[in-house]
């Protein structure tokens, strides 16, 4: 049992972050790959301001998301100047510039050696330090994140990012200001994948900075893409299936000298077919 709420809250932590990219790729169309950035940034925040300062978990929580907020807006700001492979490319640079930073700021990230001891959240007497409890907040988390997400999707604002994904220059012609749009939902997301950050910190009570290199960019975005672009329940689904598959591979009896190796085999052949006979995802509307 305790195996089985640990994997749930890993779902819950994926499935956050997957509905925050799902709005940068699923509803505005720019493929950006650099999710690990915002996440680690949360989580980095998060750790910081609880140890060292002794804040409470839901307050850290709220600095990590402003913080990864501000720093989206920055960035954003610079990659709206590129278009198509180069936001692509340039996304991925960004990832590389802050895994650096996790790894080389070692006065206050403490460099590869990580931050130990991050408090389990409490609020009000109220302890988070058991895992069934963490993962009742955690999914509280998920629900509040994805109705948010549910309703920027039905919104107005959310139309325009539809338009936007099939035809910038047309609704730029309608009077449409591309770049905020773009920018909001890129700031929003950013927040959004920093409460995972924080989320996960708390969890792990570790973070270093191998957790989010440019792989775990790569693999939140497998993540939305399998779920299906632009829809919600897609990413939920889609964090659940990349989490839990690999778990259940561990139960397939491989011989033991070559088990790991073939559960990766496994695994990366069963997304291939996947993506070759359900290109759309499982909940999709899109190609990417």
């Amino acid at each position: 049992m305790p195996y089985v709420i640990h994997l749930l809250i890993m779902v819950s932590i994926y499935s956050i972050l997957a509905l925050s990219l799902n709005l940068v790729v699923g509803f505005t169309g720019l493929v950006f790959v650099a999710a690990a950035a915002f996440f680690g940034i949360g989580a980095y925040v998060t750790a910081i301001v609880m140890t060292s300062f002794g804040f409470n978990f839901f307050l850290a929580c709220i600095v990590g998301a402003l913080f990864s907020a501000l720093i989206a807006f920055a960035i954003g700001a610079v990659l709206s100047k590129f278009r198509g492979d180069y936001y692509t490319l340039a996304s991925v640079g960004f990832n590389i510039i802050i895994y650096s930073v996790f790894l080389n700021w070692q006065t206050v990230t403490r460099g590869p050696l990580g931050i130990p001891g991050i408090p389990r959240p409490s609020i009000f007497g109220l302890s988070f330090s058991d895992n069934f409890s963490f993962l009742i907040l955690a999914s509280l988390l998920v629900i509040l994140v994805f109705l948010a997400c549910r309703f920027i999707e039905q919104s107005s604002f959310g139309r325009v990012l539809r338009a936007i994904r099939e035809d910038e220059k047309a609704v730029s012609v309608f009077g449409y200001e591309v770049l905020y749009f773009k920018l909001a939902t890129f700031v929003v997301a950013a927040a959004f994948s920093a409460f995972a950050g924080s989320l996960y910190a708390s969890y792990i009570t570790f973070i270093d900075p191998s957790t989010f290199f440019v792989n775990e960019s790569i693999f939140i975005l497998a993540v939305v893409i399998l779920g299906g672009l632009a829809s919600n329940r897609g990413a939920v689904l889609g964090a659940a299936v990349l989490v839990l598959l690999p778990e259940a591979l561990r139960f397939v009896g491989f011989p033991p000298d070559i088990a790991a190796q073939m559960r990766q085999v496994v695994y990366g052949l069963l997304l291939v077919i996947l993506m070759m006979y359900r290109p759309q995802g499982l909940m999709g509307e899109y190609k990417l």
